[in-house]
């Protein structure tokens, strides 16, 4: 007897199942809150060198100050990172005769000054983390990346190991006590080591909620509820936009989207342990209590009850099964990353899925942290990138069960990298169009990032399950941490970024495709069931 067959006499999507689904998209609010914070933590407000000795211009406002003491650009603006050695008074009666002598044009010598129209602080203003400093504020969340792609590994080894709910506990605890410390920094270093941290506590969040709860769910509602949890992440996204509009000051902006893991703590206590990976783990005891807890929420009114115990005979006269069950998991046995790729079918699935994820997490940070690039507020633009994944998730939700799994993979990365690349074509003055593009490649990507978790929690066995999406999130979490440094190589060319996501999701769409179809099959128990 499957694990499935199981879930069909208990009930394989009733209240219990809808109960432990909404809980666990708590904390999948949470998780956007703090991977798109860079948007706004980090955020770089209009700058330019601070003007020694002001007191000598009392005569002059504020523009003529600024004129006869910053260089300006082709375009009537001034440059944020140059200053003059001296002052040029000549350029009051003249404004167009820019000085052609790169001799007395220095670089910034006495800080500079920040435009706070639109953020009362930042990360940015904090430790001028501008111009020569500009790699360590892309680095912020390059390092967050880091700690997530750690976190992956020690969290999907440690929820195959401890469980998947003991892990979820003790990486939201962390989440809280280093999002907090995160927000008390003193340093720009303690700023970075801690939100390192928050990024490994908070790697087991994105990796074990939806394992914890498609575990408990029928082959039936299986698409339905991982589709359901990642709204959750979208609405998370728009919650965003709207925390960080009404705070703008980056400290109690940390505190804001750290809060509310306190809650995900509280109502984990009604959440179970995974049956399924109890059963794998011998643990047949906790899993039938747990499977009877199951069938009395969900109304199976069916079941006579035994004098002797309190147990439904259709459930206690499974005990056996169970422990049968358990003893074919092996529970002795124990498996590691190494598991996944020494078989010959696990291996080209690790392979094939981890390039995939790798794709899917570049290009969709890569997107996701460019919301000034479109012509749009950048507010604007976080709660129009949240709100157009809630569509691209319900057609995703009839794709995946229309056309299959790897198709309907394939082709949404393929298309997100087609999208980027049309907004290197399409020039600056189209900003509708521009901004239309980039709205469908977000649709796109999010689409792809959705059926990614599904698919991938479908295509390894239960006991190895938590290790192949550690594994695959390891390999995002690098695409997320290089995503924000190519921003940087618009010094080489202006486009060469954009070209790069393109270039990369295109590919990676394309592997995809050599991955197997698992729409309707069960889902493997063990690795036999793989090979």
């Amino acid at each position: 007897m499957k694990f499935e067959d199981l879930l069909l006499e208990i009930g394989g999507f009733g209240r219990f199942q809808i109960l432990i689904l909404f809980i666990l998209c708590l904390p999948r609010i949470n998780l956007p809150m703090h991977f798109l914070l860079h948007n706004f933590l980090a955020a770089t407000p209009s700058h330019h060198c601070a003007i020694p000795h002001q007191e000598e211009f009392v005569n002059l406002t504020t523009e003529e100050v600024l004129l006869i003491s910053i260089p300006q650009e082709p375009d009537g603006t001034f440059r944020s990172c140059e200053m003059f050695s001296r002052p040029q008074f000549h350029l009051l009666l003249n404004s167009s005769l820019q000085p052609e002598n790169d001799s007395i044009i220095q670089h910034c010598q006495h800080g500079w000054v920040y435009d706070h129209s639109q953020f009362t602080s930042t990360i940015s203003t904090q430790w001028d983390l501008v111009c020569e400093q500009r790699g360590l504020n892309q680095a912020t969340a390059t390092f967050f990346f880091i700690g997530v792609t750690m976190g992956a590994v020690v969290f999907g080894y440690l929820s195959d190991r401890f469980g998947r709910k003991a892990m979820l506990l003790l990486s939201l605890v962390c989440a809280v006590v280093f999002g907090m410390l995160s927000a008390a920094s003193v340093s720009y270093s303690m700023l970075a080591i801690t939100r390192t941290l928050t990024g490994v506590a908070l790697s087991g969040v994105s990796l074990i909620v939806l394992p914890l709860g498609m575990e408990w769910v029928d082959i039936q509602h299986r698409t339905f509820s991982g589709i359901l949890t990642s709204i959750f992440w979208s609405i998370g996204n728009m919650l965003l936009a709207m925390v960080a509009y009404l705070v703008r000051e980056w400290h109690w902006l940390l505190v804001a989207v750290t809060g509310p893991c306190l809650l995900s703590i509280v109502c984990l206590w009604w959440v179970p342990e995974s049956a399924r990976w109890l059963i794998a783990n011998g643990k047949v005891k906790q899993a039938h209590r747990h499977l009877l807890r199951c069938a009395r929420m969900n109304g199976r009114k069916d079941f006579a009850v035994s004098p002797e115990e309190d147990v439904p005979l259709t459930i206690y006269a499974q005990r056996i099964v169970l422990q049968r069950m358990a003893t074919e998991k092996k529970p002795g046995r124990s498996y590691s990353y190494i598991s996944l790729f020494r078989t010959p079918v696990l291996r080209k699935i690790s392979l094939c899925s981890g390039a995939v994820w790798f794709g899917v997490a570049f290009s969709y940070y890569g997107m996701s942290m460019n919301l000034t690039g479109f012509g749009l507020n950048m507010y604007l633009s976080q709660f129009v990138f949240g709100i157009i994944e809630i569509p691209a998730k319900m057609i995703m939700y009839v794709l995946v069960n229309r056309i299959g799994r790897r198709q309907s993979q394939a082709w949404a990365l393929i298309l997100t990298g087609l999208c980027i690349g049309a907004n290197v074509i399409i020039p600056k003055p189209f900003t509708s169009l521009r901004s239309v593009v980039a709205i469908m490649g977000k649709g796109f990507s999010e689409a792809a990032f959705t059926t990614v978790f599904l698919y991938t929690s479908e295509l390894y066995p239960t006991v190895l399950r938590q290790n192949g999406m550690g594994y695959t999130s390891f390999v995002a979490r690098l695409g997320g941490a290089l995503a924000p440094l190519v921003f940087l190589l618009d010094e080489v060319w202006r486009s060469l970024p954009e070209v790069t996501y393109c270039g990369v999701a295109v590919c990676c769409g394309s592997v995809a495709f050599l991955l197997p179809e698992t729409l309707n099959v069960r889902l493997p128990e063990g690795i036999e069931d793989i090979e």
